[in-house]
This record gives structure tokens, sequence and C-alpha cells, in this order.
């Protein structure tokens, strides 16, 4: 579930969770009310019997016993817009249901036991991440039975995002330490494996089996689990990078040997350097994507890793290769803060962590394409990012496609003793092009991807968007965390898209 009670709270990074959560409910419940509804929320002071009900149908509270707790925990003005806020849903709750259902507890166990899931592959998905993967492969219509992750807030914000997966199948923990679970935790079979495991011993002197380097544990540990699961498909993702050791990692597969149910299982795997830009995603992001085929499959559909790769290279030549302009559009135009600390204040010109969306969600192709036809009525992480005088002269400067060599910031540049590996330091993003890769890297500084069209770096949304996540995947966490995951997931519609090839053999 979205929420554990109040009396489950204990350490830090629970309560802020919580208290995160609790504050886009409010959130979500004012806008609807202000701007659907063109009415204001009329203030409650203390939780009826009703009011009580529906905190217990969220999952803040199991008893009234627990208000207590819970006031403690929010504060006196917190806790009294809450209850306001729930109050108002309870006034029109068929209304206000589509608004926050996936902040009701109740709403999410009745999406699950309603789910129909037969006929849908079941996937486990390990380093999930904020759900990139996970996303575009429920899109393709499959089913995620268990999911993993080391980082507390991926977890947050991927469980807020797939309401259709039981709180207790996402696994918050380093895959070392549950591998000797999985014939628990997973309780049924599963089809097909993905995930991207951490790979960054490149550089080893021993030539012979880098990828024996034990920087790459994580990645050893992963071909474990596999070997665990015997699934019939795997898909592994990782960084051009490890193209050095992508004959090894064949090796690794190929070497596999599973006796399970009294038959005897081995699999083939091939490799390809794709680019999301082909994927319809409004990016240049090339990723190594692995294919592993277990015999039996292999043998049923006479196919192997190379031909599923090809079909999958081929699947996108009808596809159309979108532009930065396309993601920028349809989005309210900012002002970056120019005042330190100011980036998780709301302001109308800086932005807000939820809006109202006055844009059409589908207002060109791109965007109807990762929205999927949906006007979505909120506009989630669109906060531009503090600037200061010199960057902000800096990005005044530049124009699109000049970077920190340009003679234009010369007399201001702050590495220019260093453009020999700070080239890129500052980049302004090309409108008419895919854009360049987003990275992890912009949770430390955004410099790499100036706007186009206006004085600031992208926001989190902005860059969400270039990943091709519907505009209603929000990204929880602290303001700066939020592009990490952004930066480190697999687009969407990529990920969508291999997943309906390999569908077919399921």
């Amino acid at each position: 579930m979205i929420f554990k009670s109040i009396k489950y709270i204990g350490d830090k990074n629970s309560k802020s969770s919580f208290i995160e959560k609790v504050d886009i409910y409010v959130r979500l419940i004012e806008l609807y009310s202000q701007y659907y509804k063109k009415k204001k929320v009329v203030s409650v002071v203390e939780p009826n019997e009703g009011i009580i009900t529906e905190m217990t149908n969220i999952g803040v509270i199991e008893n009234v016993e627990d208000i207590t707790a819970l006031k403690s925990l929010l504060g006196k003005e917190r806790f009294n817009k809450f209850i306001t806020s729930v109050n108002e849903y309870i006034s029109s709750p068929d209304e206000y249901e589509p608004i926050v259902f996936k902040l009701r507890n109740k709403s999410r166990k009745q999406l699950q036991q309603n789910e129909v899931v037969a006929n849908k592959p079941k996937m486990a998905d390990f380093f999930c991440g904020a759900g990139g993967l996970s996303c575009g492969f429920v899109q393709a219509g499959y089913k995620v039975v268990f999911a993993n992750e080391i980082e507390s807030v991926c977890c947050d914000t991927y469980l807020f995002n797939h309401p259709e997966m039981p709180e207790e199948k996402l696994i918050q923990r380093d895959i070392r330490t549950i591998i000797n679970d999985i014939p628990n935790l997973i309780d049924q079979d599963v089809d097909i494996v993905v995930g991207g495991p951490p790979c960054q011993g490149f550089s080893s002197a021993n030539q012979q089996r880098m990828i024996d380097d034990p920087r790459n544990e994580l990645y050893k540990y992963y071909l474990k689990a596999i070997q665990i699961i015997c699934p019939k498909i795997v898909v592994m993702e990782n960084v051009r990078g490890m193209l050095t050791v992508a004959n090894q990692v064949i090796e690794d597969y190929q070497a596999m040997i599973i006796n399970k149910n009294g038959q005897r299982y081995t699999y083939t795997a091939a490799y390809r350097l794709l680019n999301s830009q082909n994927f319809g995603v409004a990016q240049s992001r090339e990723r190594l994507i692995y294919i592993a085929l277990r015999n039996d499959v292999a043998a049923q559909y006479c196919i192997t890793p190379q031909s599923v790769l090809t079909e999958i290279e081929n699947s996108c030549k009808g596809n159309k290769i979108y532009n930065l302009t396309e993601p920028l559009a349809q989005i309210k135009p900012l002002e970056a803060p120019r005042v330190k600390g100011q980036t998780d204040l709301d302001d109308e010109k800086t932005g807000m962590k939820i809006d109202y969306n006055k844009y059409n969600s589908c207002g060109n192709e791109y965007l109807n394409l990762i929205n999927g036809g949906r006007q979505i009525p909120f506009v989630f992480n669109h906060k531009a990012r503090y600037c200061s005088d010199v960057n902000y002269e800096i990005f005044k400067r530049l124009g699109q496609g000049e970077d920190s060599t340009d003679p234009k910031i010369a007399d201001i540049m702050p590495y220019s003793s260093r453009n020999h590996c700070f080239k890129d330091k500052y980049y302004k993003l090309i409108a008419n092009k895919p854009c360049r890769t987003i990275t992890a890297h912009l949770k430390m500084d955004c410099l790499s991807h100036i706007h186009p069209y206006q004085v600031r770096s992208i926001t989190p949304r902005e860059a969400a968007r270039i990943q091709s996540f519907p505009d209603d995947y929000v990204f929880l966490g602290a303001y700066l965390k939020t592009y990490m995951q952004i930066g480190n997931a697999v687009p969407v519609l990529m990920a969508k898209q291999i997943a309906n090839v390999l569908k077919k053999y399921l």
C-alpha cells in the first residue's frame, strides 16, 4: 500500500515520505476544487466520523487512537489542511476518486484485486530505479510480479506510480541480501527478467576478464537471480561503455546450466547498441541491450537472440524522429530562481511541484504518444532550478548548440583553464534536434542542459518528458534527487517497444 499507518512511521526518511504524500493529497484536492469545481474548500478543524473512516481508507491511521500521533507528525496547520481535503473528498467521492486514487490504500487494493492478469506475461525487474523499464512493459501489457531497488526515494516513486503493484512485491534491499530469499519472494513463474545492473570495472588491468572486476559484483548477483528464477527471456540494459566487456557477458549467459522441475535449461545471448531516438523518444541516448533466450523458447519459435534484436531494430523503421521542441511544448514558461534555497518553495514565476495544467497534454504528436491520448489535469515536478548571476549571464549569451568554449563567454567562463575536460560543462540545447542524453549528473548541476529558449536549465518535468515518461508520472523525494531518478531511467517508449516485440514469444 502507498501509506503505512502513522503508528509504523519511525525513521526520518519514512516520516519525510509520509508527509510528502499527505501534501500531494492536499494539493491535488485543492487544485481540483479551485479549477475544476470552481469552489473553495471549506476549512475543517476537527475530524468527524466520516473523516476518520476515510483516513483509514487512505491508510494514514488504523483507528481513532492514531489521530494524536498523526497530529503530532503533521503539525496543526498541515493536519487541518489534510482533514479539510479529506472532508472535501467525502463530499464528491466519485469525482475526486480518479484524482487521488494512487494515494488511497483502499483504491489500490481494489485495483490489484480486480486486475485481469490471466493472459499477461509476468515480469521481474531488478535495479528497477524509478520504474522506466517497468512503466514501458506495463504499457505493453505485462504484469510486474516482483521489483527490487536499493534507493528508498526510487522505491517511493516506483510504488506511487505503479498502483497495480502490491507493496510487498517491491523489495527495497541490496540484491546481495535477497538472493537467497528469491524463491520465497517470488511465488509464481516469471516469464521475463529485466534489469540494468551497475557495471563500473571497465578500466581494469585484467584485459582477459574485466567483467570479473569486484566493482561489477552486482552484475554477478543479477546472473545469480536469473539462475534461480529461470525465466524464458532476459533483458539487460547498460551504458555504451559496457561494450568493452560485452562478449564476456555473452560467455556468462551461455555458461548457465539450470536444472528445474526435471528439465535442463541453457541460454543463448546477444547484444546490440540501440539509440532511443529510433524508438520515438525525443532524445539521442545510446543503450547497450542484451537479450538472452532460454533454449526451449528459442527452439519453439525458431528464433535466436540476434534475430530478436534485429526484429526490435526493424520495428523502429516506421517511427518518427522527434526533436526537443516537442517535449518542451505545451508547458508553462518559467524563470530561474535567483536566490539560493528557494527550490522547494512554490512560486508562480519559478514553478510549482504540482500545478494546474492549462495546456494541452496531447498538443503535439510526441505528447500524445507519451500520454497515451489522455488529458492530464495537473503538471508535476515542473520547477526551475536556481541560477547564479554568472550562470544567468552565460545562459543568455550562448546560442543553441554552443558550449563552454564559445568566445562569447570567455571573459566570464569559470572553468576556462580546463576547457579540455569541461567543454560540455555549459551547453545550450538545440531545439530542432533530438535532445542530448539525459543523465543522472543533472542532480549535480544542469549546466549541460540549458533550455534553448528560456534563460534557465531544463526542469525535472521537461527531462521526464524527454525520457518519454507520461506527464502524470510523479517523481517523489528531494528536488535534486528527482533529476537522478529521471536520468538513470530507461526511456519508457524504448522499453515499451522492446516489450511489444518480446511479447509474441511469451
